[in-house]
C-alpha cells in the first residue's frame, strides 16, 4: 500500500495536496490554465480546493461550492499554493463549483446530480 501511495503522490501531486485538505473520495478535477479544482465527496458533504499550477508567487485565489437551492461558500484571497478547502451540504442535491488563480478560472456548471 505504501508503494501505490508513493506512485499517486509521483504521478498526481495536486491530488495528493488536495487530499490534505478535504475528506471523502475524489469525484472530480477540473483543470484550467493556471490551476485545477480538486472536488471530493463524503456523505452529502462536497468540498473543493482550487491549487495553483505553479505555486510559489503570490497572486489572488478563489474557490467557492454552491448546493443548488444555496448560497455558495467562497474563499477568496492572494495565497502561494491553494484556495480553500470550502464545504458545504449538498445532501444529493446539485453543486456549482468555480476555482480562480490569476487570470485563469473554471467554472462547473451543475455537477455531481
Amino acid at each position: 500500500m505504501l508503494t501505490a501511495s508513493g506512485l499517486l503522490a509521483v504521478a498526481a501531486p495536486g491530488d495528493a495536496h488536495a487530499a490534505a485538505y478535504c475528506a471523502g473520495r475524489k469525484v472530480r478535477t477540473l483543470p484550467f490554465s493556471t490551476g485545477s479544482v480538486v472536488v471530493y465527496k463524503r456523505g452529502g458533504y462536497v468540498c473543493a480546493v482550487t491549487l495553483a499550477e505553479n505555486p510559489g508567487t503570490r497572486r489572488k485565489m478563489s474557490v467557492s461550492v454552491r448546493a443548488r437551492g444555496g448560497r455558495p461558500v467562497v474563499d477568496e484571497g492572494k495565497y502561494k499554493h491553494h484556495a480553500g478547502p470550502v464545504t458545504v451540504h449538498a445532501g444529493r442535491r446539485c453543486v456549482w463549483v468555480k476555482g480562480r488563480v490569476g487570470g485563469g478560472s473554471v467554472s462547473s456548471g451543475w455537477i455531481l446530480c
